[in-house]
């Protein structure tokens, strides 16, 4: 039976520096949501995701991410990647079921688990909940990309959408963005948000920093330094033209080509980053400016490696409007599983 981690000992590293995994283990580890929160914080993912992309993504290999229906409306998901560097010695597989009739239910519509194996004897390492997992990576992405790309004296942070990456988000840019004194919250259903500012506020945490929601959306988005979306939108929500100059605009939920957050206003205003090759095919917002003509995929300014090696320029000026794309990818995947696995080993030892 897999053995549970310590809670005792699952406390984040003061550095984000990897210890050499032991070479091996007696049974696989299984890492619950709860072990996770009290393992992960977004500002040591960050740092991984920051000192880990630019050294190791070259050497991780991925394959497009596999989709199989098991009925009409729902389906299974597989996500595997595997690394040829002996400083990431791991294969990682992500499993995600996608059953959207569980809304009816009150159950959540997307369940994963993410599997660890050593690339050495191919052994088992480690399970861990893939969805928790997965808001981390994908909060942590965008923290990182708005640490890179938002003005250092960012002050107001709006959030659109209020689910489950939602207070993620906030937790990430905060955590890349000290600057930040405000956070306002808008959702469809206006007492998620309400709950959500109240819950946020709070928090001991975040002293220094007020936390409130609002119902007028283009209200608030003119107000924001940076402007984070988490929707299964697929009518534009923020308009270019209530960006402010100097904004950061951080897209996260679209993956498909019928959803978008954004109109083509907010694309041709704003020099527009990815987190990876895959969000030019997938992104509703990119895709269908593409198909109108309103940039060419040679006019996208970079991807989030090339950005921390400083291969591609970020933010020129103050009053530049930069937009960051992220899809996910297996990448980030395999290297918060890494952070996860070598953080309890460290630990243990």
């Amino acid at each position: 039976m897999a053995s549970k981690p310590n809670p005792t000992n699952n406390r984040s590293p003061k550095s984000t520096s990897i210890s050499n995994p032991p070479s091996s283990i007696n049974s696989p580890i299984f890492f619950s949501s709860e072990s996770l929160h009290s393992m992960l914080s977004h500002h040591t993912l960050i740092q991984h995701f920051h000192s880990s992309l630019p050294t190791v993504s070259s050497t991780i290999n991925t394959l497009i991410r596999q989709n199989y229906p098991v009925s009409p409306s729902s389906s299974l998901l597989l996500m595997p990647s595997w690394s040829s560097s002996p400083s990431l010695p791991y294969i990682g597989v992500k499993l995600v079921t996608y059953f959207p009739q569980n809304s009816t239910l009150n159950l959540p519509c997307v369940h994963a688990n993410y599997v660890l194996f050593g690339s050495i004897t191919g052994q088992p390492l480690a399970s861990m909940d893939g969805t928790v997992l997965t808001l981390y990576r994908t909060a942590c992405v965008s923290g990182l990309a708005s640490k890179i790309l938002a003005r250092n004296d960012s002050k107001v942070l709006v959030m659109i959408g209020a689910g489950a990456l939602a207070p993620h988000l906030i937790k990430a840019h905060l955590a890349a963005n000290p600057s930040l004194q405000k956070v306002i919250i808008w959702n469809r259903t206006i007492k998620k948000a309400a709950d959500l500012a109240e819950n946020l506020q709070g928090n001991n945490e975040y002293n220094g920093v007020c936390f409130e929601s609002n119902e007028s959306l283009e209200g608030i988005v003119e107000l924001g330094d940076i402007v984070s979306c988490a929707t299964n939108a697929e009518v534009a929500l923020v308009k270019g033209e209530k960006l402010k100059a100097g904004a950061h605009l951080d897209l996260v939920g679209s993956f498909m080509h019928t959803m978008k957050e954004c109109d083509d206003e907010a694309i041709r205003r704003g020099r527009v980053y990815v987190d990876n090759a895959a969000a030019l095919v997938e992104a509703g917002e990119l895709v269908g400016a593409f198909e109108r003509g309103v940039i060419g995929k040679e006019d996208i300014g970079g991807n989030l490696v090339e950005l921390i090696k400083g291969e591609k320029v970020g933010r020129t000026n103050s009053e530049e409007i930069t937009v960051f794309k992220s899809v996910g990818s297996a990448v980030v995947d395999i290297l918060a599983a890494q952070l996860v696995y070598e953080t309890y080993t460290k630990n243990k030892c």
